[in-house]
Order: C-alpha cells, then sequence, then structure tokens
C-alpha cells in the first residue's frame, strides 16, 4: 500500500473513497460546509434522516455529488474531549470495515477534524490514522481461506489529507504508522494461527526466519538444554506435551548493551501454544480459544522486529517460552515440586496456572543475559477480563518509576492500561508446606496473587501487563474483527523507541 499526505482541499482529491471524521454534533460551516454543498446537501440529509449519528464510530456511506471522491463515508468520534489516541486510531480502522466486502482501491482521510482536538496536531493524528487503516485492514480468515467476500478491501494507496500540514514531517509518521501496523498485525496473524499449525518448534521456527529478515541474533533452548540450565518451571509445563518446548531468544544489538536511555530492556512473552490446563484440565467451553495463549510470545516477537524496523540497532531482548500444557504420562502434577532458575522451590497445586511457570524462568534467563529493566506480557489471569472487561490492559510494577515509563508509553500508543496493586499481605496465602511458595493461590485476590508470584523472579526494575481480556476479541467491534487484537504491541515498541539513538 502506497501512503501519501496531500494538502489539497478533501473535495479535490481523486480516489475512490473520502472518509470523514465527524466529531462531536456536526456544524455545516467552514470546510465542512463546503464538503457537504458539493455532495449536494448529501450530508446534512444523513443528519437530518437519522442516518449520521454522533456515537462514536457509527458510520454512513454518502454518494459524492462533485467532490473527486466517488464516495464519502462518515465515521463518528463522540464528542471532541473524548478524543484521545486510541480513538483516531480506530476511526480509521472503523472505516475499513465499514468497507467491507466494497470495491476500494484507494482512500483518503481528510486529517483535520482530528488534527484540531487532539494534542500532537496533524503529525500525531497522520501517524495515528495510517496504522489504523493497516491493523483495520486485517482479518483473521484470511490465514486459511483464499477468498474472502467479507474482508476489509485490499488498499492500492492512502492518501492523508492536510492542507496546511508539514508535508515531510507526516509523511514520515504516516510510514512509521504504517510499520507499527504491520507489527501489530503480525502479531495477530500468528496469534491467530491454530495450535495444529503453530506448535512450540514451529513459533521458533517463525521467529528464527523473523530474525535474519530483521538482522537480528536469535538463539532457541531445547528441552534438553533448559534442563541443563535448570529452567525447571518451564520445563515442568513443557514436558507433558510431545511437542517439545522451545526457549526463543532474540536480541537487537550486542550482548548487554545499553540503548540512549541506559537500559538493557527485555520483553518477555507468555507462549503456550495450547492450553488445557494439564493435569487441571480446563471445562470444555471456549477450550478452543486456548490457542491464543501464545498471544504474549508473538506480540513481543513481533515487536523486536518492528523497533528493528524503526530503529535498526537498538539495543533490546526479547524471551519468549513456548510450550504446551497437555496432560500425559510425563506431565506435570498437583503436589509435584519444582525448582526454578532463580533456585527456589514451588509447590504445583495447579497445573493451569503455568503462565506464571514459564515466565517465571524467562524473567530469570533474561537477567542473567544482561536485562536491566522487564516488561512481561501474557494472558495470564481470567480475573483481569472479569475486572477490567475487554478493553484495558491490567499492569503491575515494582519500580514506579519504571511503571511509569511504561505507562507512558502505553499512552503514547494510545493503549490503555490500569495500574493494580502488589499486596504484600497476601503473600502469606501463597506459602508452601513444603517449598518457598505455591503457584496459584487459593480464595479472592488470585489477580494480585499472579503478579506477587511473577515479582519473585525479577530482581530489576520489572512491569508484568495481563492481556488475558484484551488480547483477542470474541466478537466483532465497529474497528476490528473477532480473534487476535495485536494489543501492547504499540506500547512495547514505544518503550523501546524511547532508548533510540538518533539516526
Amino acid at each position: 500500500m502506497r501512503v501519501r499526505v496531500t494538502t489539497d482541499q478533501p473535495w479535490d482529491v481523486d480516489v475512490d473513497v473520502l472518509v470523514i471524521p465527524i466529531v462531536g454534533d456536526p456544524l455545516f460551516d467552514g470546510s465542512l460546509g463546503e464538503l457537504d454543498r458539493r455532495a449536494n446537501g448529501e450530508l446534512a440529509a444523513l443528519v437530518a434522516f437519522g442516518e449520521l449519528r454522533t456515537k462514536r464510530f457509527t458510520s454512513a456511506i454518502a454518494a459524492s455529488g462533485e467532490v473527486r471522491a466517488r464516495r464519502l463515508v462518515t465515521i463518528s468520534t463522540g464528542d471532541a474531549p473524548g478524543v484521545d489516541r486510541e480513538v483516531v486510531v480506530r476511526t480509521a480502522a472503523a472505516a475499513l470495515h465499514r468497507l467491507a466486502g466494497r470495491h476500494v482501491r484507494s482512500l483518503a482521510i481528510w486529517v483535520e477534524p482530528l488534527a484540531a482536538v487532539l494534542d500532537g496536531g496533524t503529525e500525531a493524528v497522520a501517524g495515528l490514522l495510517a496504522r489504523g487503516v493497516v491493523e483495520g485492514s486485517f482479518d483473521p480468515k484470511t490465514l486459511y481461506l483464499d477468498e474472502v467476500p467479507t474482508a476489509p478491501p485490499a488498499l492500492d494507496e492512502l492518501v492523508l489529507v492536510a492542507p496546511d500540514a508539514d508535508l515531510a514531517a507526516c509523511t514520515r509518521a504516516a510510514e512509521r504508522g504504517v510499520i507499527l501496523g504491520e507489527g501489530a498485525n503480525l502479531a495477530r496473524s500468528l496469534s491467530n494461527r491454530a495450535a495444529n499449525d503453530v506448535s512450540p518448534e514451529v513459533l521458533a521456527e517463525e521467529a528464527w526466519a523473523i530474525a535474519e529478515k530483521h538482522g537480528l541474533w536469535i538463539d532457541v533452548i531445547g528441552p534438553d538444554r533448559a534442563t541443563e540450565l535448570g529452567m525447571g518451571m518451564f520445563m515442568a509445563v513443557g514436558r507433558g506435551s510431545d511437542n517439545p518446548p522451545r526457549m526463543i531468544v532474540v536480541r537487537s544489538g550486542k550482548a548487554g548493551e545499553l540503548d540512549a536511555a541506559g537500559r538493557h530492556l527485555a520483553l518477555i512473552g507468555k507462549g503456550v501454544c495450547f492450553d488445557s490446563g494439564g493435569i487441571s484440565i480446563k471445562p470444555a467451553d471456549r477450550m478452543e480459544e486456548m490457542k491464543m495463549d501464545k498471544t504474549g510470545a508473538c506480540t513481543v516477537i513481533a515487536a523486536i522486529a518492528t523497533v528493528a524496523r524503526l530503529a535498526p540497532g537498538t539495543p533490546l531482548l526479547a524471551v519468549a517460552p513456548a510450550v504446551e500444557n497437555m496432560p500425559g504420562p510425563h506431565s506435570t502434577r498437583p503436589g509435584d515440586l519444582v525448582k526454578a532458575l532463580n533456585g527456589k522451590w514451588v509447590d504445583i497445586t495447579n497445573t493451569d496456572a503455568e503462565g506464571r511457570l514459564i515466565l517465571g524462568d524467562a524473567m530469570t534467563y533474561a537477567e542473567r543475559l544482561g536485562a536491566t529493566h522487564l516488561v512481561d506480557v501474557a494472558t495470564l489471569t481470567g480475573a483481569v477480563s472479569r475486572a477490567l472487561g475487554d478493553l484495558v490492559t491490567g499492569a503491575f510494577g515494582t519500580d514506579p518509576a519504571w511503571t511509569g515509563e511504561v505507562l507512558a508509553a502505553g499512552a503514547r500508543a494510545g493503549e490503555r492500561y490500569w495500574q493494580l496493586p502488589l499486596v504484600d499481605e497476601y503473600w502469606t496465602e501463597m506459602e508452601s508446606w513444603y517449598g518457598d511458595m505455591i503457584n496459584s493461590g487459593s480464595g479472592e485476590g488470585g489477580l494480585v496473587k499472579s503478579g506477587l508470584f511473577l515479582r519473585e523472579f525479577a530482581t530489576k526494575p520489572w512491569v508484568h501487563l495481563d492481556i488475558a481480556g484484551t488480547a483477542y476479541f470474541r466478537k466483532a467491534k465497529p474497528w476490528a474483527a473477532r480473534g487476535a487484537t495485536g494489543v501492547s504491541h504499540a506500547t512495547l515498541v514505544e518503550l523501546a523507541l524511547a532508548g533510540a539513538r538518533p539516526a
């Protein structure tokens, strides 16, 4: 898809479709009034008819009259005070979904209405819209089906219409947005693929191909080496399946090298390619969704590739422990004790609390490789979705300054997080009769206890992002299909780029 920025007026752009963001109640004065006049009053007629509404992400298609675009599409954003970066990305994605099944090769989006109300102005909006168009083009059905008549259109050209814009700056921002969107879609593609398609070994092969493509160092640790290293928690989960586990390690820059912010940042992602629960088997209802339990790993692999495209050589580490959690003759049993890589003994009381086991060893290993700051991303608990739903990611952190940096990166990315407390008093419920801790606290507060467990494996500043609620949608949204969302990819990229050196 070609992307260009033009300073032409929106009615002068020759494309198949012109997207018009409607902020608040449409006032047909100024440029919007001129657009309506040239469209022979179609927009005002839609308002009078009740078709053009102000509810966020509602849309309408109109004839274009004398406007050069063949069709007009309106996307409502809600009132101006509520327009943030997330809304801008989703406005563009919603436009693609509104055009699903239509024959559209060229699309223009009028930037001005959003730039007038968003901090960062035209340049910020250009990048966010370009990213939103790319993310909005994703449909998981295309992973396996040759023809999907209801898929969003595959564009040849995206035109961002920004009169009086700095063309060079907006073009750079738009190109950056496209790369961010492509990275999110890579994470979504890997996450959505079926468990009989992507085993731990296949995920490692995919990571290897991505690393070679972007000039990244990669190491894949198999079960024998993991056992020799002492990754007892990782192997406790991975040994139960006929598909052996893989600890995937990808690096940009030199071993232990610090970035411009003085960090050797490590991104750790949970990669359970299928989660049956193991011996503590899950209910059958919605178990097919457990192919999505690898989303954290897919996200960190995609994120390091995106950073390599935007700022090659930026020091960064991605660690993705990949396993299947299956019942079998070699599976870990409730009551088994295993020794973690950091030497702590863990009493496994619930084999379905497996993500924290593989993450703990991965976090320890990342520190051994020189990581000074850690962020882990994981579909860890059902409790986070019950607390925050499918639009807000839960966050825990040990260091207030580092947690603030991660949340600030999320704000730049237009992604929503809510920080949750690590309540020390709950730790008594994680104590074991036989070891240092159990892996699953009983009773209330399970979400907090999952964070407390992971904290035992971080000696450096650390943040845990629980994406179990936000990693995938069970129902389509106006801006997204069902399936993996790509959540936290942009946050991790923004966080890493904060340490990139000037080109």
